[in-house]
């Protein structure tokens, strides 16, 4: 892929015009991760800041053929290190965006939501997807797949609202979010309906703002007009969605690589609710993948800096 081809071109070239910001690289390790780093730096959309053990870093780069004394590199003795040390950059306000390297999820979530050293908000974390499916008009943002397992409604709201702030910095005004289901009536019997139902009205209400809800949807319902005409719902979002908000991260994660896998959809990924734009994606991801979700990363924070900076 050429560097003008890029699925998620239009992202990475708005980044690439706002200027660099410090990025901390937890662990970069592996040939993917640390190629991701890499080119968002040579992209201008960050300044990386590398954070594994020394000597693993230097022979990687030396396989790889990169130099890596043009960036800044910190020494320590694991990937359970490097996150937190990672972590601790943000926290100190030395980086403003924060990047998973080859190490586990878990791992590297330790170190982000521990309770003293972390950089958790108020705001529960949340994992959103971006996917670019040809068969689609426009991107597809995929929540939560990867973090909350089986949220309860108080979680959902959250991961609506992330997500709504998230299509917000990205120039999608008013998105239009499907609430997933595997019926598009309310079932007493099938939690997620009723959660979806409490959802809309929590957006009728003012609890979730800047979007519009609609729910509970089947997929077939939220993704084609046509599907959603047949059964004979009147929905502004059926056929029509900008984000899907899952039921669980099964679902989600099922989704989301079915699409990947099997529909060849190009795939970003950021964490959001945290103090800053987290850059995580599966260890399998490919270096044009952690591009894309860098460049989305730091479209959230020059947003959030003009909000700060703004009377």
């Amino acid at each position: 892929m050429t560097r003008d081809d890029h699925a998620f071109s239009d992202f990475i070239t708005a980044a690439t015009e706002l200027g660099p910001l410090p990025l901390a690289v937890a662990h970069p390790a592996s040939r993917e991760s640390l190629l991701g780093a890499i080119e968002a730096a040579e992209r201008g959309i960050a300044t990386p800041i590398l954070i594994a053990p020394k000597a693993k870093l230097a022979r990687l780069g030396d396989e790889l053929e990169l130099d890596l004394s043009r960036y800044e590199c910190i020494d320590v003795p694991h990937s359970h290190a490097a996150a937190e040390r990672a972590v601790e950059l943000v926290r100190g306000g030395y980086a403003d965006l924060l990047m998973k390297g080859s190490l586990h999820t878990d791992e590297f979530m330790e170190a982000v939501l521990d309770k003293t050293a972390g950089i958790r908000t108020d705001r529960r974390l949340s994992h959103v997807f971006i996917m670019k499916v040809e068969s689609y008009p426009r991107y597809l943002f995929i929540t939560d797949a990867a973090i909350n397992i089986a949220p309860d409604l108080a979680t959902k709201q959250d991961i609506a609202q992330n997500a709504i702030d998230l299509t917000h910095s990205l120039g999608i005004n008013r998105p239009k979010v499907a609430i997933l289901a595997a019926v598009e009536t309310v079932n007493p019997k099938m939690p997620s309906t009723l959660d979806a139902a409490a959802l809309c009205k929590m957006a009728d209400r003012g609890q979730i703002r800047g979007a519009v809800l609609d729910g509970p949807l089947a997929f077939d319902n939220a993704i084609s007009r046509e599907a959603a005409a047949t059964k004979g719902i009147v929905s502004p979002v059926a056929g029509d969605p900008d984000i899907l908000l899952v039921p669980d991260l099964e679902a989600g994660n099922m989704l989301a690589k079915q699409l990947s896998y099997l529909a060849a959809a190009a795939t970003a990924g950021v964490v959001m609710g945290a103090k800053v734009p987290i850059v995580l994606t599966s260890r399998a991801e490919d270096a044009n993948g952690r591009l894309a979700s860098a460049a989305i990363a730091a479209l959230l924070a020059h947003r959030r800096r003009r909000q700060e900076l703004a009377p």
